[in-house]
C-alpha cells in the first residue's frame, strides 16, 4: 500500500502519523506539502492533526482551499482513501468531504486526554481489524471537536451507520452530538475522527488500540 501525509503550516502531527503508516506498510509515506498542486501514487492519504493556518479564521477553513486539496478531493472521486485526523477532520468537513462540523469544545477549554470509544461500525476499510462494539482507549488533543449537523444529516448517518465511533463512559470530552467520534462519507473511502490512533500505535505510548487501524487498512488495500 502507498500512502501519502499532506503536511500544512502548523502541522505538528505529521511526522507521528508517518512512523504509524510505516510500521502498518513498510514503507515511508509521501510526504506532500500544502502548496503542491499534485499527488504522488497514494492508495492511503491522510490529514493529519495539528493547527493548520494557526487555526485563524475557523479551524480547517484556510486549509481546505489550500492547493494540494484539489489534488484530494479528485483522488477521492478516483477511489483514494482519505483518513483525517482532529484537524485533519476539521479540514474535511471544511472541504465538503464529510458533513457537518466542528465547534469549540462545550466546556471553552483545550481537552488532552485519553477517552474510551465504541467502535459502531466494521463495515468500512477503517474499522475492518476491529470487533463491532469494540471498546478501544485512544487519546484527544482539541479545542474545537464538537461535531454537530442538521437533523436532517443526523438522521442520515446513523441510519447509513456511518457513525463509526462514539465516546462511551461519560468520556465525551467536547459535547459532540450523539457522543459522535468520528464518520465517514457514503463511499466509506474518507473518514474523519477527533481522537489519534497514530498515539496509540506503539507499545510506548501506554496503548496499540490505534495502530489496528492502519493495519486493517494494509490489509483492506492489499
Amino acid at each position: 500500500m502507498h500512502a501519502a501525509v499532506v503536511v500544512f503550516p502548523g502541522s505538528n502531527c505529521d511526522r507521528d502519523v508517518a512512523l504509524a503508516v510505516a510500521r502498518a506498510t513498510g514503507r515511508p509515506p509521501a510526504m506532500v506539502w500544502h502548496g503542491d498542486t499534485d499527488l504522488p501514487r497514494a492508495d492511503l492519504i491522510v490529514l493529519p492533526g495539528g493547527f493548520s493556518y494557526g487555526d485563524y479564521l475557523r479551524c480547517g477553513a484556510m486549509a481546505a482551499h489550500s492547493p494540494v486539496m484539489r489534488a484530494v478531493v479528485e483522488r477521492v472521486k478516483a477511489g483514494a482513501r482519505v483518513l483525517g485526523i482532529c484537524n485533519g477532520f476539521q479540514i474535511l468537513t471544511e472541504a465538503r468531504l464529510l458533513p457537518g462540523a466542528l465547534l469549540r469544545n462545550a466546556s471553552r477549554k483545550f481537552v488532552c486526554r485519553p477517552v474510551s470509544l465504541r467502535v459502531e461500525t466494521t463495515n468500512g476499510e477503517f474499522t475492518r481489524a476491529y470487533a463491532p462494539g469494540e471498546t478501544i482507549r485512544l487519546p484527544v488533543a482539541h479545542g474545537e471537536g464538537n461535531y454537530t449537523a442538521d437533523p436532517e444529516t443526523l438522521a442520515r448517518l446513523e441510519g447509513e451507520g456511518r457513525v463509526v465511533f462514539r465516546y462511551v463512559d461519560g468520556t465525551n470530552p467536547n459535547g459532540s452530538v450523539n457522543d459522535i467520534a468520528g464518520i465517514m462519507d457514503a463511499t466509506g473511502r474518507v473518514m474523519g475522527l477527533m481522537p489519534h490512533p497514530e498515539r496509540a500505535s506503539e507499545a510506548i505510548h501506554g496503548s496499540t488500540d490505534g495502530a489496528r487501524m492502519f493495519e486493517g487498512l494494509v490489509e483492506a488495500l492489499a
